[in-house]
């Protein structure tokens, strides 16, 4: 039971992320297809021109090395070739991705308390409109920069909030 326990609990910041993903996904196409029913979009006017609020978590960059992602977020819950897992405390955590080279592709932050979690204004510089369930959600591409962001907040009287940086492929 004890080993069944261990291996079940080493899954579960996979299926953490897997689960900030499709927020995220099924966030993003409730969000493009309400802002094209309303003439809008989710990107700046023009996001060439335009500049990221939010370029870091933590410290962490895309493009870092594992090795100094480790030595600055200390050792991960999990660790992997692909990807490590962070649980900071109960209300905060990370899964930080790397590519073939070991490069920093992909930076998630998952926060389960509202009040410590990371503001839209402090990702976007600007508060964003929620939805009726209290639901938030903003995705901009930042092709000069390389990397798009997107800022993911569920709605009810305990939302999970998700901040993702992902370098364009």
């Amino acid at each position: 039971m004890r080993l069944l326990n261990s291996s079940v609990c080493s899954r579960i910041p996979t299926l953490l992320f897997t689960a900030g993903c499709l927020l995220l996904v099924c966030g993003s196409a409730g969000s493009v297809s309400a802002q094209a029913r309303k003439g809008g979009t989710a990107a700046p006017a023009n996001p060439d021109e335009a500049s990221p609020s939010f370029n870091e978590y933590r410290g962490i960059q895309l493009g870092m090395v594992s090795d100094e992602v480790r030595k600055k977020l200390g050792d991960p819950r999990d660790k992997g070739e692909e990807q490590d897992f962070w649980v900071f405390n109960e209300e905060e955590m990370a899964q930080i991705v790397y590519d073939k080279t070991h490069k920093v592709i992909t930076i998630s932050a998952d926060f389960t308390n509202a009040s410590k979690a990371i503001t839209a204004k402090q990702v976007f510089g600007a508060d964003i409109e929620a939805k009726a369930d209290g639901s938030v959600y903003k995705m901009v591409r930042y092709p000069k920069a390389g990397y798009w962001l997107s800022y993911n907040r569920t709605g009810g009287s305990t939302p999970l909030t998700t901040v993702t940086l992902q370098r364009i492929q």
